[in-house]
């Protein structure tokens, strides 16, 4: 008889976006996207973090201060770097799980590369002028969103 308890497809993508958060280098937020095409396959992922090339230790991390002394103009969000990270073609059609609901800078290369879902862990900027332009963006392009609903699952190894 098969076990029971498996993850679900939803927690184990999640699961995957979580576990790509932890590469994230940025002090305050850590972000982390996958990337999953038909019959359930892993396409790409990606986490926030500075430009190949830019050294993580010489670039600001700062949330305050003038744009060249904070981390907003050079940082380079979760989603955008799964897109880029793929390089096996069309993304048409795909769904992007993230731990964060994608800025509107996101939300246009989300549709640009025919990303059709989005199933995000967390809204907490919601009322920001970025997410709600993501939002609209969405629902003109017929880009689904919903929240994850898996959080009553703890993933962990039985041995």
């Amino acid at each position: 008889m098969k076990r029971e308890d498996y993850l679900s497809w939803d927690q184990y993508f999640m699961g995957i976006a979580l576990l790509s958060a932890q590469r994230s280098k940025d002090p305050s937020t850590q972000v982390g996207a996958c990337i999953v095409g038909e019959n359930n396959r892993i396409l790409s992922v990606g986490y926030n973090g500075m430009p190949s090339g830019c050294s993580d230790d010489e670039m600001p991390w700062d949330r305050e201060g003038s744009p060249l002394n904070s981390k907003y103009f050079f940082v380079c969000h979760a989603e955008l770097n799964a897109i880029l990270n793929y390089s096996g073609g069309s993304l048409t059609g795909a769904t992007c799980y993230s731990t964060l609901f994608p800025c509107n800078e996101c939300a246009k290369a989300i549709i640009q590369s025919g990303i059709r879902e989005i199933v995000y862990l967390s809204d907490k900027y919601s009322d920001s002028e970025s997410t709600r332009a993501a939002k609209m963006m969405f629902n003109m392009t017929g880009v689904r969103y919903r929240a994850y609903e898996g959080r009553d699952r703890l993933v962990e190894l039985h041995l």
